[in-house]
């Protein structure tokens, strides 16, 4: 590991589906458990870390939308309390790793976990917490993407580490074109005139009024979110 880190506090956003089990049952208890490892042996490396999760593995509101049967606002809300239920499970792994971790979710809730304010919230940070933040912005029609980003703003964060499928930005989906080359740098003026889809409009475009670094990289490699931010691991930067 090399003796300093770039960052000193970071954001990272998980996606609900990385919590997932593989046979697509909505909460995986080792995938819990090796999250909350990877997440000690990044605070090790001298690292505050906030955390955003989505909750696409239990719903995504936008799809069922999409359907017909419900409204998006309402659809939308059903979003946001499952990623209360995805945080609240992560913040009990961090704990049961020797993590101290508080869930503080947008949507106030406050027999079940602290509602999110950021003065507590930065008070929780500098006492070396790790805080799960759940509900997303608190409002229908807003991304978690988007929610990462303005927490990360909010609460001084120097980067936003968005753990994806992929170890990367690519110039086209490596998935399906062989040829696909990954990205180590770039400036979010390149990834915007490149058309590369590095996090959702109104997430990157509040990234780049903030000149926040967002750093994309693969969740899953053993100590990911670690050995990424400590360059360890293959990464793409994005910065201002």
């Amino acid at each position: 590991m090399p003796e300093t880190t770039p960052f000193r506090r970071v954001l990272v956003k998980l996606s609900g589906e990385a919590l997932a089990a593989p046979d697509g049952y909505w909460l995986h208890p080792p995938t819990l458990a090796g999250i909350a490892e990877d997440i000690a042996r990044t605070r090790e490396a001298g690292i505050q870390l906030a955390l955003v999760v989505g909750g696409g593995n239990m719903i995504r509101g936008a799809r069922i939308s999409s359907a017909g049967w419900i409204d998006r606002a309402t659809g939308d809300s059903l979003g946001m309390m499952a990623t209360v239920m995805n945080s609240l499970a992560l913040e009990t792994a961090l704990n049961a790793a020797g993590v101290p971790a508080r869930t503080m979710s947008a949507v106030s809730m406050p027999t079940i976990c602290e509602t999110f304010a950021r003065q507590p919230a930065l008070h929780h940070l500098d006492k070396g917490q790790v805080i799960v933040l759940a509900g997303g912005t608190g409002n229908p029609f807003f991304t978690t993407d988007t929610a990462a980003v303005l927490r990360a703003a909010e609460l001084r964060c120097e980067a936003v580490l968005k753990a994806t499928q992929v170890d990367g930005v690519y110039s086209a989906d490596p998935k399906t074109d062989p040829s696909a080359t990954r990205y180590d740098c770039l400036t979010h003026d390149e990834a915007i005139a490149r058309d590369l889809k590095v996090m959702d409009t109104a997430a990157f475009a509040l990234a780049r009024e903030s000149r926040l670094s967002i750093v994309v990289g693969s969740v899953h490699a053993p100590s990911s979110i670690r050995a990424i931010l400590t360059g360890e691991a293959p990464a793409t930067r994005v910065v201002p």
